[in-house]
């Protein structure tokens, strides 16, 4: 019903209108106890077969949303229903921030890809939290992405995502640190190997945070169910697909060095390679979806056969089916988001892809 009758019509509206009508109209649908009853019963796959542990963490099965989707944690109740395992909010700055002026999302509906140049458009970390304090759905894994504000200077790019990573260390089970969006000034430079090992290493020392920082902020209610953490939280880095050899493998030393959790391969791409349709006016951005797919699949293996098969992996980029998730877990991922692949095969792609993980 989705490619016959829903999509044609999202795709009347501008991509980034059609992304919040299609939420709304999806909260109006759960919010109807029986009919919310019956779309989490339809889109769940429960199976202990599909039970992953990665980095300490439990999760239901090992397809996610990618960061990008739910910005402010404002979703994550409704796209867990999709049977997500794991859902990443974020990029988050501390500070609000508008993104890049509109238009700033396109189709490339033959292609079935996306190009984004947001911006990490978001209401700030604060506004996350309050989000991120509610009661989330049982067994649900919730990650945090962070970046830097824009008018940070890259030199004191590291104080945003220590504020980021302190106020939000009560409310998500891991991290990442995002360095690799095309979309802000500069911000990919913080991938060079000083830069980038500065920001981990600082990040890595406070975690946990000190005691003073490890309840949440009195000013938003604090869940019954809350302990103070105690326990460092996984700590993963989110790479460019554009990185050459020897810069992948300065990455792979510096999860070394650093002793983070992970790498999450990989962000969009600048490439415009072997696109069908004519994306000059299109102008700048990063490109996602099905072009993307070979390109992170092949840094997925390099980083995993340059770690000898030490090295945890979520993979991301081009996943639409059953065959592109297991592509990605055969070459050394642990675990696989998807955010582009949504947006042209519907929502039953998570129900899909974990019953051809089954098979």
């Amino acid at each position: 019903m989705y490619k016959l009758l829903l999509k044609p019509l999202f795709f009347l509206l501008s991509p980034e209108r059609a992304h919040y009508f299609t939420l709304f109209l999806f909260r109006i649908a759960l919010a109807i106890p029986m009919v919310g009853y019956l779309i989490r019963r339809y889109y769940a796959v429960n199976n202990k077969s599909l039970e992953r542990e990665v980095f300490g963490l439990k999760f239901a099965n090992p397809i996610g949303l990618a960061a990008g989707f739910d910005k402010n944690g404002k979703y994550f109740h409704t796209m867990a229903a999709l049977g997500f395992g794991h859902i990443e909010v974020g990029t988050v700055t501390p500070r609000p921030q508008s993104g890049n002026p509109k238009p700033r999302l396109f189709r490339l509906p033959q292609a079935e890809a996306l190009i984004n140049r947001m911006g990490f458009n978001n209401n700030g970390v604060e506004a996350l939290i309050k989000q991120l304090q509610k009661k989330r759905p049982k067994g649900l894994i919730i990650g945090g992405n962070i970046g830097k504000n824009k008018d940070t200077p890259n030199e004191q790019a590291v104080d945003d995502y220590v504020y980021c990573f302190e106020k939000l260390f009560p409310y998500v089970d891991y991290f990442v640190v995002n360095v690799s969006s095309p979309n802000t000034p500069g911000l990919r430079a913080l991938q060079e190997k000083e830069p980038l090992t500065h920001i981990l290493n600082t990040l890595q020392s406070i975690n946990p945070p000190p005691a003073s920082n490890k309840m949440p902020d009195a000013r938003y209610q604090i869940p019954s169910n809350f302990e103070p953490p105690s326990k460092p939280k996984p700590i993963l880095l989110k790479i460019a697909p554009d990185l050459t050899d020897e810069q992948l493998d300065d990455i792979v030393e510096i999860v070394e060095t650093t002793r983070i959790a992970g790498i999450i391969a990989t962000n969009t791409t600048i490439s415009r390679e072997n696109l069908i349709e004519n994306v000059e006016a299109m102008g700048a951005g990063g490109l996602s979806g099905k072009p993307l797919r070979a390109r992170s699949t092949a840094i997925i293996q390099y980083l995993k056969n340059k770690s000898n098969g030490q090295l945890i992996i979520i993979g991301v980029g081009g996943v639409a089916a059953a065959a592109d998730a297991i592509e990605k877990l055969e070459a050394g991922a642990s675990l696989v988001q998807l955010y582009t692949g949504l947006i042209y095969e519907g929502p039953m792609i998570v129900k899909r892809i974990n019953q051809g993980l089954l098979k």
